[in-house]
């Protein structure tokens, strides 16, 4: 005679409560409101968009649409004005993001000591980024004045004629640039302060032990220790430069970006094919455009930081 186990019996499990069954949805009621926003405000202006962009539509008659196909990509592509808008802004945004990220690094490095009154510096860091973008160009367009501009006079003190920043092409770049660099290099010293902050004290310590210098040790510790924060400031960088608008706007005052449009970035060059020409099709256009360029930038930068640092981890 053979005993077998019998299985055991499955209890069944009582039906969920009300309550239970509030509990189990509520992650999701806490993330709907930003996928109705996003919805809302991101997704479909973004889709919007590319569907205006086929279309020949104008200002004064939004409601009446024309098919174009890709004929308003093939008419951008062939004006003159937006390959100088394109560089205008790679140009602009190299020499404002290099310098920007160099002194943010540098002044967050000093920041990082503990120095007496720290905390004001800190806060001070703020004040530009927290400076409205039109007061700020304002105050720098009387600066870079031709003819009563502190900066002209500065530059006769040691022998330098008078630049005129406004006209001259390189000179007119750097004044937008220094704008940009002026407002965004408190904010960018603060992410990379906080990323100081956030590397072991130990590993400064094992390297003063080991004889490590000051140099060295921001060299070997830090800015390895910061890698993913500059990649994420590059970014940021990358794309605030990109849709550079209010600084080259107010500058001068002119959506053309000069008499020779040797400033007029892609920001200046959709809204002066929207609002000035009112070729809103043209303009959906130019932002697909502006849109694409940002992803493959940031995909570039990317590819780019995962290399080296792929390369750094191989030695």
């Amino acid at each position: 005679m053979t005993l077998t186990a019998s299985a055991p019996r499955r209890t069944a499990r009582p039906p969920a409560t009300l309550r239970q069954r509030l509990a189990r949805l509520s992650p999701y009621a806490y993330v709907t409101p930003f996928f109705a926003l996003f919805a809302a405000f991101g997704l479909f202006p973004l889709i919007y968009t590319a569907y205006v962009s086929l279309y020949r539509v104008e200002l004064q008659t939004p409601d009446q649409m024309e098919w174009r196909g890709l004929d308003n990509y093939t008419a951008l592509f062939g004006d003159d004005n937006f390959w100088t808008a394109l560089r205008n802004t790679f140009t602009i945004g190299v020499i404002s993001t290099v310098p920007q990220l160099l002194m943010a690094l540098g002044l967050a490095h000093l920041l990082n000591y503990k120095l007496r009154g720290r905390t004001f510096f800190r806060v001070t860091m703020l004040l530009p980024y927290a400076t409205s973008v039109a007061a700020a160009t304002l105050v720098f367009a009387q600066l870079f004045g031709r003819d009563f501009g502190l900066i002209n006079y500065l530059l006769h003190l040691v022998g330098i004629g008078p630049v005129d920043w406004q006209s001259g092409t390189v000179a007119s770049q750097i004044a937008v640039s220094t704008i940009v660099t002026w407002r965004w290099t408190g904010y960018n010293t603060l992410i990379y302060l906080a990323g100081m902050q956030a590397i072991p004290s130990d590993l400064y310590e094992a390297a003063e032990l080991d004889g490590a210098s000051r140099w060295r040790q921001f060299l070997h510790v830090t800015l390895p220790g910061l890698r993913p924060t500059i990649l994420f400031t590059i970014v940021v960088s990358t794309i605030g430069a990109t849709q550079l608008f209010g600084e080259p706007l107010l500058f001068e005052g002119s959506i053309s970006g000069g008499i020779s449009h040797q400033y007029q970035t892609l920001g200046l060059y959709m809204y002066e094919q929207g609002w000035g020409f009112f070729h809103l099709g043209r303009a959906a256009a130019i932002a697909w455009v502006m849109f694409v360029l940002i992803v493959l930038l940031v995909l570039v930068n990317t590819a780019v930081a995962r290399r080296r640092s792929g390369k750094e981890n191989q030695r």
